[in-house]
């Protein structure tokens, strides 16, 4: 699965928002960023792991960071979820999974005895030179602003 470790330079990624609005790893230079991989959008485990970071978002904003949710829903999808739970970050629709694959975060799972393939909920802390700081696998979704924020 992910290959990326602490010390790796970040894939430099391109991908487009809720609104339509391109993000890659450049515009980010200078700041820390947190690219937090999700499976779904509007499912309970999602919900509650980007919910905690909006509810933490003025720590992370004070500590220079800026917060980027990627899963493979659609831009409506992605935009109904962000207004739903008016979060203050955007989130990548990544259909074609090309950010997803850059950071390697797709492959087998299993849920309920079936295995398929999917996003592995994974957070990756981004230093402000685009160095991989610390790859998050083991995400606790109702805490993970802790997790980040230590």
């Amino acid at each position: 699965m992910t290959t990326l470790k602490a010390g790796d330079k970040a894939p430099n990624f391109s991908g487009v928002d809720q609104d339509g609005k391109a993000h890659k790893l450049a515009d980010y230079a200078g700041k820390k960023l947190v690219v937090f991989f999700y499976p779904k959008a509007s499912t309970p485990g999602c919900t509650a792991e980007a919910c905690d970071l909006r509810d933490n978002f003025e720590r992370f904003k004070v500590n220079n960071y800026e917060l980027l949710g990627v899963s493979a829903d659609s831009q409506k999808a992605q935009s109904k979820f962000k207004d739903k739970y008016e979060f203050p970050f955007p989130l990548i629709a990544d259909e074609d999974k090309s950010v997803i694959n850059a950071f390697g975060v797709w492959g087998p799972k299993k849920f309920m005895g079936k295995e398929y393939d999917g996003i592995h909920r994974t957070t990756f802390v981004i230093d402000e030179k685009g160095i991989i700081e610390e790859v998050i696998e083991n995400v606790k979704t109702k805490e993970h602003a802790s997790q980040i924020l230590k």
